[in-house]
């Protein structure tokens, strides 16, 4: 008997051998650098964008909470969609994928086309318009490319080795584009932003077609024959935990990340150019460009649940020395931001990886293989997230900023624009201040998160049919 249950342990802990090759990972991470510049191009610069065409802070944040409706209704009909839709290829992700090849780009060129005539209301409108063509778009890549990793690999290991690495990917996206984007539209170059989002598209392009002809999917799960409905869905979500609790922290931590929206602001106003922004993000990339290559090393011998928590822990520590310190001290506060920037870094490298581990759960807990549902969540989660645009916005406004109306950052400097104290005092709590209490928030979810790798990789085994359920709870290191 103790050499069978020996023998069931090695079975369960056995690592299983690489199932992808090098270039369908290297495609797999490009999607994610297009991917991620398009949404960078969004979600760090449209709200600059819209503060600079005229229109008052209190109707852009209202437009902006306005289109997050849409949010909630077509995440939710595209997962049910993905889960329902079969291709005759028997693929599931990669023809979402093409599609987005074109719809992501083109719609990121539309939106940043308001025409300077049009009325306040009308641009409003026309930015509602393009931002929903822009969501939905996005909506199609997003559940797809995440789901095709469980699609390319069941080995728990290689899995979370390509998810991690995708968001170092992804982080070099935004990037690029942070970067890139700065200086165009900086006074020194003084590009609009239209003829920026045409470039950006450009590149985004070029690197979401990889995965379009390298990527696979090997892993063929038999479609369920069971036409769930909505009731149906709801039980699946209540009866995974895991999946609310993470994504409950990630949403409260997510909407208070206000200082993207008003990034540019800051390094004008406060450092005295837009382009020390740029500076700035190359400084905090440092420690990230260090730590990237060890994730992987560092998650064999960490469960990156754990790491991630006490990530999250250093971020509100070190996020709160910059607010107190201010930003007279200017060689100080970059050597403060760059400290802040390696748990925020560790937290945006390995935050989207836990998705799988908690479709994987759900599977081993209710039987119901609906990843689609799962993916939907996350990429709700991570749009609705940019609510923090119109958060951060509503604050300023409290503070009285002066509405600006310039094509460039080269017209407003040529403009001479003033802010008040008071504002200048908004803008810098808004940047500092409410990101930290929001990530603190997050740690009381985050607390009641028990799922942990080893435990999923057994889980992973029992859903593909590799060990039987009583092997599955021997090996468990607790009753779930």
């Amino acid at each position: 008997m103790a050499q069978a249950s020996d023998k069931t342990e090695k079975t369960v802990q056995a690592a299983p051998p690489p199932m992808t090759s090098g270039g369908e990972r290297l495609s797999y991470w490009s999607y994610f650098v297009g991917q991620s510049m398009s949404y960078t191009m969004l979600g760090g610069f449209l709200t600059t964008y819209m503060m600079m065409i005229g229109i008052d802070l209190t109707k852009i944040a209202t437009a902006m909470v306005i289109v997050k409706l849409w949010d909630a209704v077509n995440d939710t009909i595209f997962g049910v969609i993905f889960d329902r839709v079969k291709f005759k290829s028997g693929n599931k992700s990669l023809p979402w994928l093409r599609m987005t090849l074109v719809l992501i780009p083109l719609t990121t060129i539309f939106i940043y086309q308001i025409p300077g005539a049009l009325s306040q209301t009308a641009k409003i409108v026309w930015f509602v318009v393009g931002y929903i063509l822009w969501d939905t778009a996005y909506t199609l890549s997003d559940i797809p490319i995440y789901n095709l990793v469980t699609m390319m690999t069941t080995n728990l290991i290689e899995r979370n080795s390509i998810l991690s690495i995708a968001r170092v990917f992804a982080l070099g996206g935004a990037f690029v584009t942070s970067m890139l984007a700065t200086v165009l539209v900086s006074e020194r170059v003084g590009f609009s932003f239209a003829q920026t989002a045409l470039l950006i598209s450009l590149i985004v392009v070029l690197t979401m077609i990889p995965v379009a002809i390298k990527g696979k999917e090997r892993i063929k799960t038999k479609p369920s024959e069971e036409k769930y409905s909505f009731g149906k869905m709801l039980h699946y979500l209540r009866s995974n935990k895991y999946l609310l609790l993470f994504y409950s922290g990630y949403i409260i931590s997510g909407v208070l990340m206000t200082q993207a929206a008003i990034d540019l602001f800051v390094s004008y106003y406060l450092f005295g150019s837009a382009l020390f922004s740029t500076l700035m993000l190359v400084l905090s990339a440092l420690p990230m460009l260090i730590i990237s290559p060890l994730i992987n090393r560092i998650l064999k011998h960490v469960d990156k649940f754990r790491l991630f928590y006490w990530a999250n822990v250093a971020f509100v520590v070190t996020g709160l020395v910059v607010y107190l310190v201010g930003y007279k001290n200017v060689l100080l506060y970059i050597i403060l931001v760059i400290i802040r920037s390696i748990p925020y870094g560790l937290i945006y490298t390995i935050n989207l990886t836990f998705t799988p581990d908690a479709v994987e759960y759900g599977q081993f807990k209710t039987g119901v293989d609906a990843r689609g549902v799962a993916f939907a969540i996350q990429s709700f989660a991570a749009k609705f997230t940019s609510l923090a645009q119109p958060i951060g916005l509503f604050i300023l406004s409290l503070f009285g900023w002066v509405t600006i109306d310039a094509s460039s950052f080269a017209q407003l400097q040529s403009m001479h624009i003033e802010q008040t104290a008071m504002a200048l005092n908004g803008l810098w709590i808004t940047a500092t201040l409410v990101p930290v209490i929001g990530t603190a928030l997050a740690l009381i979810p985050y607390h009641f998160y028990k799922l942990n790798d080893k435990d999923v990789q057994v889980m992973a085994k029992f859903n593909a049919g590799e060990i039987t359920r009583a092997e599955a709870d021997a090996a468990l290191s607790r009753k779930y």
